[in-house]
């Protein structure tokens, strides 16, 4: 009798490890193909960031630095420092900061930083996959988006502009969108979509784009939940996406479509980065 229940209990415990070990995998790994390797089907790896370094890689990435914000009233002023932008941990961190600062564009009272790959990291077409924990709180606007680089059909909006993931202040919608000449929010014509994602700000989350000339397929942990589709009409205005681009990211603080932060926002803020991917698909 007393060996079974010694039985009994070693199983139980058994059970116990692997389930526990079975749930934080859960909630700290979303299923994603290509967190083990480099390998995703019909695509070939063409470009990447893991983060493996000590520093941010000068030759992937420069900072954009100004106190102009990013434009949409937005009140940070964007720096190269190590305290809003590091690796640590095979983790590239971009902090926002509650702070003074001034410098060559004046004063702001809020710091982050806004990285970008142009002319280091341009594609047309492909696979791009971030996976990010991504910041929340009031007033806070992080972004993983991408810009043209060489803005052949003339300034913002009309070369375009892909949205891969927006997140405002604590709401639970990741946004995927597209800016063009006839879609663009400053005229109310935005094409957009949105899913819930509970956790995003604690847990990994993979934020991805599918781009071929035929139409933009935004998605989150592989799933789709947006697609901006190609009218074929040969018209820039409503599909520039013809031409290469670059990535971005960010953290805004405040602007038109988050509003500005109060007391209760918490800073630092951070968004944390663990891999950039690039694809390009099989011929």
């Amino acid at each position: 009798m007393r060996l079974h229940k010694k039985l009994v209990l070693i199983v139980f415990m058994l059970l116990s490890i692997s389930l526990s070990a079975c749930s934080k995998d859960k909630g700290t790994n979303p299923s994603d193909s290509t967190d083990n390797n480099n390998e995703l089907p019909g695509y070939t790896l063409v470009w990447s960031d893991e983060f493996d370094g000590s520093s941010i890689d000068q030759t992937k990435w420069e900072h954009e630095v100004n106190g102009n914000g990013g434009g949409n009233n937005e009140l940070q002023y964007y720096t190269a420092r190590n305290e809003n932008s590091y690796v640590k941990d095979g983790n590239l961190h971009i902090a926002a900061l509650r702070e003074e600062y001034t410098a060559e564009d004046g004063t702001r009272y809020y710091t982050s930083a806004r990285l970008r790959s142009a002319n280091k990291g341009d594609w047309k077409y492909g696979r791009i996959d971030v996976k990010a924990i991504i910041p929340a709180g009031q007033g806070l606007w992080p972004a993983i988006w991408m810009l043209p680089t060489d803005w052949e059909y003339g300034g913002w909006p009309t070369s375009g502009e892909i949205d891969i993931m927006e997140h405002v202040n604590e709401e639970i919608y990741i946004h995927g969108s597209v800016h063009t000449e006839s879609y663009n929010h400053k005229i109310g014509t935005q094409k957009t979509g949105k899913i819930a994602v509970q956790d995003a700000s604690v847990n990994f989350h993979v934020y991805s784009v599918t781009w071929n000339e035929d139409k933009i397929d935004f998605m989150v942990d592989d799933q789709v939940y947006y697609t901006f589709l190609n009218d074929k009409q040969g018209n820039y205005k409503t599909w520039p996406f013809d031409k290469r681009f670059h990535l971005i990211l960010n953290v805004a603080v405040g602007g038109s479509w988050p509003g500005n932060p109060t007391p209760d926002t918490v800073f630092p803020s951070e968004m944390i980065i663990d891999y950039v991917k690039v694809y390009e698909k099989t011929n």
